[in-house]
C-alpha cells in the first residue's frame, strides 16, 4: 500500500467519519423510543428486542467479518459494511411501521457490527507508521459520537419531527461509502498492478491465519473485550435504577449516566499510546479493575453520597475497552492477523455483554436487592484482570500460531 500524505488522506478521512458513526444509530435512537413508538404504535415490549438486536448483530457479523475480507478484501468489506449502515438508517427515517423499523435497525447494526470490526484493520494497514495517533483519533471520535448523538436526537426531534432526528446520521456515513468506494478502487489497481509488475515471484500473502483460534493470545482478548463490554452495558442499563433506589431522583441518574459517558472521551487519548508504549500494559489492566471495584464498593455502601466519585471511577476504569481496540493492532504483525484477532475479539466479546444487561436484571428481580448482582460483576472483574495478565504479554499473534510467521496481507 503506499505511505504518502496523500494517497492516506482520503482513508483516514473514511475511517474518522466510519468511527465518528460507529454508535450513533445506537445511542441517536435511544432516546427516540418513546417518540417513534407514539407514532407508530408500539410501546416498551419492543425496547428490549431492539436492544437485544445490537448485541446480538455486533456478535454475529464480528464473527463474519473475517470470512467476508477473505472474499472481497478489507477495503470493499467495509464499503459494503458503511452502504449497510447508511441503508439501515435512510429505511429506519422512512418506516411506515413496526416491522419496518426492526427489519431496518438489523441492517444497521449489521453494517455497524462489520466496521466495529473492520476499522482496526484499515488502520492497521494504512497507518501502520503512526498507529498511537490514528488509533486515538477513531477511538475519541466514536466516542464523540456515542456521545453527542442523544444529545441532539430530541432537539432535532423536537424541531424537525423524530424522522430527520433518526435519519440525519446516514448523511455523514454516506459520505464515508463513497470515501471507501474510491479507497477500495484505488487499491484494486495497486493490487493489479503489483501483480503484473516484478513482485509476482513474491511469496502470497496468506487468505487465513491457521490456528489462531486455538492462540493464548486471542481467547484471552476475547475475555477481555466481553467481560468490559458485559460491565459498560450492564452499567448504562442498571446506573440509573441503582441510584433511585438510592433515593436519586431520575434526572440526576441521567446526568450521571451522561458523565460516565463522557469519561471514555479522554481515555481515549491517553491509553492507546500507552498500549502501544509500554512493552506490557498489564498496569493499564490493573489500574482499570481497581477503579471499577471501588466504583462498585461505592455504589453498594454509600450510592447517594459519593454518586459523582463512584461514576468518575467506573467512568475511568472501563478503559479497558480502548486498551483492547489497541491491543488488536499491537499484538498483530499483518492485516490478517488483526482481522482475525479483531472479529473474534469483538464477535465472542459482544457476544457475552448481551448476557451482562439480562443477568443483572434477573438477579435484581430474583434476589430482591443489588448484592447478588454487584458479586457477579467482581467475578468479571477477576475474570478481566487474569485475561488481562495473557493478552498484555509481549507476545504477537502470528508468532503464536503453529505456521511460520506470515507476510502481511
Amino acid at each position: 500500500m503506499p505511505h504518502t500524505t496523500g494517497a492516506r488522506a482520503l482513508p483516514l478521512l473514511a475511517v474518522a467519519l466510519t468511527a465518528l458513526n460507529l454508535r450513533t444509530a445506537v445511542t441517536g435512537f435511544t432516546p427516540l423510543l418513546d417518540v417513534v413508538g407514539a407514532d407508530l404504535g408500539f410501546g416498551p415490549g419492543l425496547y428490549g428486542v431492539l436492544g437485544t438486536t445490537v448485541t446480538a448483530g455486533f456478535a454475529v457479523l464480528g464473527l463474519l467479518s473475517a470470512p467476508l475480507v477473505r472474499r472481497t478484501g478489507l477495503e470493499r468489506a467495509v464499503a459494503v459494511a458503511v452502504a449497510l449502515t447508511t441503508a439501515g438508517v435512510t429505511l429506519r427515517a422512512l418506516s411506515p411501521g413496526t416491522a419496518a423499523l426492526v427489519a431496518s435497525t438489523v441492517v444497521a447494526v449489521a453494517g455497524i457490527g462489520l466496521s466495529n470490526v473492520l476499522v482496526i484493520p484499515l488502520v492497521k494497514r494504512y497507518f501502520s507508521d503512526h498507529l498511537k495517533a490514528v488509533s486515538s483519533l477513531y477511538i475519541a471520535l466514536l466516542q464523540v459520537g456515542q456521545f453527542v448523538a442523544p444529545l441532539l436526537a430530541l432537539p432535532v426531534a423536537v424541531a424537525a419531527g423524530w424522522r430527520w432526528a433518526v435519519g440525519l446520521w446516514a448523511v455523514p456515513t454516506g459520505v464515508a461509502v463513497v470515501l471507501w468506494v474510491v479507497v477500495a478502487a484505488r487499491a484494486a489497481r495497486t493490487d493489479r498492478a503489483d501483480a503484473a509488475g516484478p513482485t509476482t515471484t513474491a511469496v502470497p500473502a496468506p487468505a487465513r491465519l491457521e490456528g489462531a483460534w486455538r492462540t493464548p493470545l486471542l481467547w484471552s482478548l476475547v475475555l477481555m473485550m466481553g467481560m468490559t463490554s458485559l460491565n459498560v452495558h450492564a452499567i448504562f442499563t442498571w446506573l440509573p435504577s441503582v441510584l433511585v433506589d438510592a433515593g436519586a431522583d431520575p434526572a440526576s441518574g441521567g446526568a450521571l449516566l451522561a458523565l460516565f459517558s463522557v469519561l471514555g472521551l479522554p481515555a481515549a487519548f491517553v491509553v492507546p499510546p500507552l498500549a502501544i508504549r509500554l512493552r506490557n500494559p498489564f498496569p493499564v489492566v490493573a489500574v482499570c479493575t481497581a477503579l471499577m471495584a471501588v466504583g462498585y464498593v461505592g455504589l453498594l455502601v454509600a450510592p447517594a453520597a459519593g454518586a459523582v466519585a463512584w461514576v468518575v471511577a467506573l467512568g475511568l476504569g472501563v478503559s479497558t475497552f480502548p486498551l483492547c481496540l489497541t491491543l488488536v493492532n499491537a499484538r498483530t504483525r499483518t492485516t490478517t492477523g488483526s482481522t482475525v484477532l479483531s472479529g473474534a475479539m469483538q464477535g465472542l466479546g459482544y457476544a457475552v455483554a448481551s448476557i451482562g444487561p439480562l443477568g443483572v436484571g434477573l438477579l435484581r428481580t430474583t434476589t430482591d436487592g443489588w448484592g447478588a448482582p454487584f458479586a457477579v460483576l467482581f467475578v468479571s472483574l477477576a475474570v478481566l484482570l487474569g485475561a488481562g495478565v495473557v493478552a498484555c504479554r509481549p507476545s504477537v499473534l502470528e508468532d503464536q500460531v503453529r505456521r511460520p510467521a506470515l507476510v502481511d496481507a
